[in-house]
């Protein structure tokens, strides 16, 4: 079984970061948690606000733990809310149904993690995802 990880997780903090800095994003908070939703690495840029980290851990958390990246999980929260609002309080209000949640995946298309990215747009959290995912020679699904 592919694992992710410490120099992949690192490799996926700097990547996107270095994306954000050069289009000029506002300040990220970035999350990486493997397969078993477990701290991988994580960072938060100077100048973000203190639930921005928060924000992140959601939208990975809820990637990895839907097994789906976080704009298929928009569209269920959208499609079915009472279904959706009950597992989020099953997980402790820890799911993000908004873009920026990114499954990593490895070769043989298994998910081995997710990252999860707060700050600028939604649309633009998850291009910073994925370009620091496929730095480090991974997948990036976000659904």
């Amino acid at each position: 079984m592919s694992e992710l990880t410490l120099d992949q997780a690192q490799t996926i903090v700097k990547d996107a970061l270095a994306h954000a800095r050069g289009g000029k994003f506002n300040a990220l908070a970035i999350v990486v948690l493997d397969a078993r939703g477990a701290l991988k690495a994580s960072a938060a840029e100077d100048g973000t606000s203190l639930m921005r980290w928060k924000v992140a851990f959601g939208k990975a958390y809820g990637a990895v733990a839907w097994g789906a990246g976080s704009k298929r999980i928009e569209k269920l929260a959208l499609d079915r809310p009472h279904f959706f609002g009950a597992v989020t309080h099953l997980a402790d209000g820890g799911i993000l149904p908004v873009g920026g949640g990114v499954l990593i995946r490895d070769k043989d298309n298994r998910i081995i993690g997710a990252v999860g990215v707060s700050g600028d747009t939604s649309d633009n959290d998850e291009l910073a995802a994925s370009t620091g995912i496929k730095a480090a020679g991974l997948i990036a699904d976000g659904g």
